[in-house]
């Protein structure tokens, strides 16, 4: 899409999904958000990424295609979206998303430097996300009331991300590592530390994951089906939000139990 004389990407109005029916509620879960209200932001966040369970990623090369998609999602029932900086007029994007959904946690990932960390934040990201442990972004952040999730592989990188002030980290690429095994692997040493699993992760998969000790899940591919992105199938992707939130919020109150046996 091209961009405006004046640098701007031109915008769809505001979630205006065609096809998809605005009328949706957001799960009941999102009540219980209330009573993180007395917390800080920061921890206000982790809370209300562990209570979804699921942190939807949304990455095109369309700005009009991202708000649509994105605006389906958050209808679907998404309470955590995350848009990648890659995506065409993300910084247009993100502040009108917070004007239409100011319940929605939302935040910025692949933020690869303090430059990009800084844009999103003033844009009006909540969190922000890495696939790599970005240093600067850590520890320009790391007195903020904004959250930044590193991306780490190894037991090394999750212990030197957390000592360094990351009260979340994300476990990536997941699959590629083993997937559910490798979570529960590491969380044997790592119990104290809050991980969500990124990579290739389906919405059958979300509940072993969780079980196992992810704090959360991050769907791609499983909410933004390419197919669905494609034809512009916006329906679609609100369905599929539907089924990942209702899978986390399920998935997330089965681990509350277990761990209250």
């Amino acid at each position: 899409m091209a961009s405006s004389a004046s640098g701007v990407v031109p915008l769809p109005m505001p979630c205006s999904v065609s096809g998809v029916n605005s009328s949706i509620r957001l799960p009941a879960r999102a009540s219980s958000f209330a009573c993180l209200s007395t917390v800080s932001s920061v921890d206000h966040t982790v809370g209300r990424i562990e209570m979804s369970g699921v942190i939807a990623c949304l990455r095109s090369d369309s700005a009009e295609v991202a708000m649509e998609a994105a605006c389906a999602a958050l209808i679907g029932g998404i309470s955590v979206l995350e848009i990648v900086m890659s995506t065409p007029g993300v910084l247009e994007i993100l502040p009108q998303l917070v004007r239409d959904h100011p319940a929605a946690t939302l935040g910025v990932g692949t933020v690869l430097n303090f430059t990009d960390a800084q844009k999103a934040i003033a844009a009006g990201a909540k969190f922000l996300m890495s696939p790599s442990f970005i240093e600067d972004v850590l520890t320009g952040t790391r007195d903020s009331n904004i959250l930044y999730i590193p991306g780490v592989m190894t037991p090394t990188e999750v212990l030197l991300a957390h000592n360094m002030g990351a009260k979340v980290v994300k476990v990536y690429p997941v699959s590629a590592l083993g997937g559910v095994h490798y979570i529960s692997a590491l969380k044997k040493p790592f119990s104290h530390i809050p991980m969500v699993a990124s990579q290739g992760i389906s919405i059958d998969a979300m509940t072993e994951y969780i079980l196992k000790g992810a704090s959360a899940v991050v769907l791609s591919d499983a909410i933004f089906s390419k197919d669905a992105i494609a034809e512009r199938d916006f329906h679609q992707v609100s369905r599929l939000a539907g089924l990942a939130a209702q899978q986390g919020s399920e998935a997330v109150e089965r681990k509350r139990r277990y761990l209250h046996c």
